[in-house]
């Protein structure tokens, strides 16, 4: 029996060598793990004794054990002698839940293995990194990562062809993300859509390859989304890359247009003197940040005046103030999630982590799958937005004006600037 040395050596382990605690903790599991395998035998033995042939004897017996294998498990390399059973039924077979045959790794550790790769651990590091953590690196060579990968492919190209008539999305927001190809001379562009369901939680909707950022591209994915049931949004949020809404005026025509407000200031900010940029911020941040659609554009005639000398700088949001006040019409809980494109390009930030790491995917398709599980990883801790109740309310036609839903529904014969809530410049 295994016994813990206390300082003063009273009592020993084993031969008079102390047991660490990893070692303890291997050691336990080792245990646990064969009076389980013997129990589950037991049971399978006990639900088929009555199993018998036509001489009275027992077809279902007790059959020595397997080869002694090591698994890796979560406390370490167990060494493990799986017990065996002799199942004479004709087309029937023992096969152990708790260890399957071939089984060389707990779930759990198979788990860890994509988790580690997506974050940013190269292949290479993966045996020094983890042996010393298992106690061994069997089981952890880089070739369990590239079959990893071609399993992301096939999960992502399932997923693209999924059915969206059952799923409604309010709110959807757009962008195209670059990143590196490493065995390819064109860098990959990465076309993401996140939408807002009717309860308020964030869903991942499209992560497609547009090879670039054109109309074209945009055409393909939208037209594909709608052939699979999917109803126009009520407002898109997207930078001011005319490809997508060229598309997404053809495809889903009633869809409202937000322009992203970090786009667009530094859009801004690159048509000004460094000099006056932090100046340029705070007059952008105090139109973007206006409780009303009259104070946004009070202040948006306070920035046009400031900044009267540079004429493409201001041009750059008077041409553009519908689409970049849209919001106002929403609820005012949602302005700080309608403003931007954060939620793709704060998402996006552990692929980047990730493209650094390997120097960019081995191929398109490779880069595609690897974002398509790192946004699929990261939804799952995505909060809703404020007040989802909310959200079914935009659905279901509420009025909202400077963010506040009106109480009587507007006239239908109301002019269309009146129904959305606009005010003259």
């Amino acid at each position: 029996m295994l016994r813990i040395v206390h300082e003063g050596g009273e009592r020993e382990a084993g031969p008079g060598t102390q047991v660490g605690l990893d070692e303890l903790c291997r050691m336990a599991a080792q245990e646990m793990l064969g009076v389980a395998l013997e129990a589950e035998r037991q049971a399978y033995l006990e639900r088929h004794a009555g199993a018998v042939d036509g001489e009275g004897r027992r077809v279902v017996v007790g059959n020595g054990y397997a080869r002694a294998r090591e698994i890796t498990t979560a406390a370490g390399r167990v060494a493990v002698q799986a017990p065996r059973v002799d199942d004479r039924r004709p087309g029937e077979r023992y096969i152990s839940a708790l260890l399957p045959p071939y089984m060389r790794r707990s779930p759990k550790v198979t788990e860890v293995l994509p988790l580690l790769y997506l974050r940013g651990l190269s292949t290479g590091d993966f045996l020094p990194a983890l042996s010393a953590f298992f106690g061994s690196g069997a089981g952890l060579s880089a070739s369990t990562v590239g079959r990893l990968t071609e399993a992301w492919q096939a999960e992502h190209e399932r997923w693209q062809r999924r059915r969206l008539a059952e799923v409604d999305y309010v709110y959807l927001w757009a962008d195209g993300v670059h990143f590196t190809v490493r065995l390819e001379e064109d860098r990959l562009c990465c076309l993401v859509l996140v939408g807002v369901r009717p309860d308020g939680r964030k869903e991942l909707v499209a992560v497609q390859d547009g090879y670039r950022e054109d109309t074209q591209s945009w055409l393909d994915l939208l037209r594909d989304l709608r052939e699979r049931g999917m109803r126009d949004p009520e407002l898109a949020v997207g930078d001011g890359a005319l490809g997508f809404w060229a598309a997404l005026r053809e495809v889903f025509p009633r869809t409202r247009e937000q322009r992203c407000w970090v786009h667009k200031t530094a859009n801004v900010l690159a048509s000004l003197p460094e000099r006056v940029q932090r100046e340029a911020t705070r007059a952008l941040h105090a139109v973007s940040g206006a409780a009303t659609r009259a104070g946004a554009l009070d202040a948006a005639r306070a920035f046009a005046g400031q900044f009267a000398q540079w004429p493409k700088a201001t041009a750059k949001v008077a041409d553009d103030l519908e689409r970049l006040l849209a919001f106002h019409d929403f609820p005012s809980e949602h302005h700080a999630h309608l403003r931007t494109t954060n939620p793709i390009e704060s998402t996006f930030a552990t692929v980047r982590l990730r493209q650094r790491v390997t120097k960019g995917a081995g191929s398109r398709s490779a880069g595609l799958a690897m974002a398509y599980k790192l946004l699929d990883a990261a939804q799952q801790r995505w909060r809703r937005v404020n007040a989802p109740h909310l959200v079914a309310v935009v659905r279901a036609g509420g009025v909202f004006v400077d963010g506040v839903l009106q109480e009587r529904a507007v006239s239908p014969d109301a002019s269309d600037d009146a129904r959305h809530g606009r005010y003259a410049a």
